[in-house]
């Protein structure tokens, strides 16, 4: 029985949105709800979100909310400072003293809000850090470290952690890049990482696979996933293209996103024959997808390790594949992959390195990566995260009587 008092979750994306933010924050959603009352804030519009069926099922309120594309800079940022307005005023209404607030990083004004209604208001707040700001928007060459917006940024960090009760890491990485920022201390931050959505178990390459042909290469390189401003497009395909003359290689590459837009372009003027793009697959089908292929790549920028950490990882790991990640050694998934030998690890912007280690993996005899990297998957389960944000939560509740 958990202590009296509400938690609200507020999120820009939230179910029907099909992005792995809704998935995880839902999946939070509905686990602590089943131990008290919780309020969800989405962001997600175009839909009425039912009442819920008893009291075991978070409410959902939606928040008026535009989505310029991420190409418009300017609208976007503009259409999430408004998101941000919105959801600072309703918390106003909706907190009480005690309650604990829990939000995410996306879009990067919603964590102040949050932090300053909580505040006022005299609730306990929580951040999930899933990408790290400004950080991230230097990384991906938006921002200049030096400029007036990234010291603006970081000022208002030192407000924002002060504030806040509790930062949840996903990534043991991003605990150092953290503690560089004012107002954040050691003892305010958990590490929690995501899980894998599929039961871990080595999945055989079979037969009927409809993503790959029978009388196709042997080895199949596969991408799948969100390719956002932190991964690095370019030298998948630059790969691809010192690959192209090989027969027994080829490459199969699914997502969205604008690195998954580039991709197209780059396909689309190139043409390589051992390069097969595929639209977004659906969740139903990611299983099987993700079957397809020998070895997964996920491509990062440089100077990623700390912060962004690929969620999708844990489900690569799930259906027994290596996993090649291209990074710095100490990111995050990087240290997971030597850890445990889950596969390889390639530093950025190295297209030529890249090539030369998806001809490594291809000539590999180690036939014990597959079932190292399932166990390891179960390492990272939904049950050991629930219990930590449980945990986490009453905790906090407890310490508001």
């Amino acid at each position: 029985m958990r202590t009296p008092g509400k938690v609200v979750i507020v999120s820009q994306h939230y179910p029907p949105d099909p992005s792995t933010t809704a998935a995880i924050t839902s999946k939070i959603a509905e686990h602590l709800a089943a131990e008290g009352p919780v309020l969800v804030l989405s962001g997600s519009s175009g839909f009425a979100p039912a009442a819920p069926a008893n009291s075991q099922q978070p409410t959902v309120i939606n928040i008026k909310n535009r989505r310029p594309a991420k190409a418009a800079l300017i609208r976007r940022a503009m259409a999430e400072i408004f998101f941000a307005a919105r959801i600072f005023l309703t918390l106003l209404l909706k907190l009480q003293r005690g309650d604990v607030a829990v939000t995410v990083t996306a879009p990067f004004m919603l964590p102040y809000a949050v932090a300053a209604a909580a505040k006022l208001k005299r609730a306990r707040s929580v951040l999930i850090m899933h990408d790290l700001y400004p950080d991230v928007l230097v990384m991906a060459g938006l921002l200049k470290p030096p400029s007036i917006a990234t010291k603006a940024i970081s000022a208002a960090n030192g407000l924002m952690f002060r504030a806040l009760d509790v930062v949840v890491i996903i990534g043991r990485d991003t605990e150092r890049l953290l503690l560089r920022h004012r107002g954040i201390t050691r003892d305010k931050i958990r590490f929690i990482p995501n899980w894998a959505t599929l039961a871990p178990a080595v999945r055989p390459i079979g037969p009927n696979n409809p993503y790959r042909r029978l009388d196709g290469p042997r080895f199949v390189v596969g991408l799948s996933g969100n390719l956002g401003f932190t991964h690095d497009p370019i030298i998948v395909f630059e790969a691809a293209r010192l690959l192209r003359d090989d027969p027994d290689i080829h490459f199969l590459l699914s997502g969205w996103g604008i690195g998954f837009e580039r991709l197209k372009d780059l396909q689309a003027e190139a043409n390589l024959q051992n390069v097969t793009l595929v639209d977004r697959v659906e969740d139903e089908y990611l299983e099987e997808f993700l079957a397809a292929a020998n070895v997964w790549l996920i491509p990062y920028r440089k100077n990623v390790a700390g912060v962004s950490v690929p969620s999708r990882f844990y489900n690569l790991l799930a259906v027994g594949r290596p996993v090649i990640i291209v990074s710095e050694p100490d990111a995050e998934a990087a240290l997971t992959v030597v850890e445990h030998g889950l596969g390889w690890v390639v530093r950025p912007g190295r297209s030529d390195e890249l090539a030369r280690t998806i001809r490594l993996a291809a000539s590999s005899k180690d036939i014990s990566q597959a079932e190292r990297a399932s166990v390891i998957a179960g390492q990272f389960s939904f049950t050991r995260a629930m219990a930590s944000y449980s945990e986490l939560v009453q905790k906090l509740l407890r310490e508001r009587l």
